[in-house]
């Protein structure tokens, strides 16, 4: 079953163990995929979204997703 939570920057910073202004820079950067929604403004990713980036991302080295 895919994972339908939606993530927001301190979701996915917890995730990759990162500060949310990190997670920002690399969106603002474009290292992040588009969000799945935008809502009033505020982007927001579907968790598998992120553990495929994660998972697909240079410098992963296998870490756990």
């Amino acid at each position: 079953m895919t994972d339908k939570r939606l993530w927001s920057y301190k979701e996915i910073a917890a995730h990759i163990r990162v500060q949310p202004d990190t997670v920002r820079s690399y969106r603002k950067h474009g290292l992040l995929p588009p969000p799945d929604l935008v809502e009033a403004g505020k982007p927001y990713w579907y968790a598998e979204t992120i553990r495929v980036w994660v998972a697909n991302r240079p410098g992963n080295r296998g870490r756990p997703n």
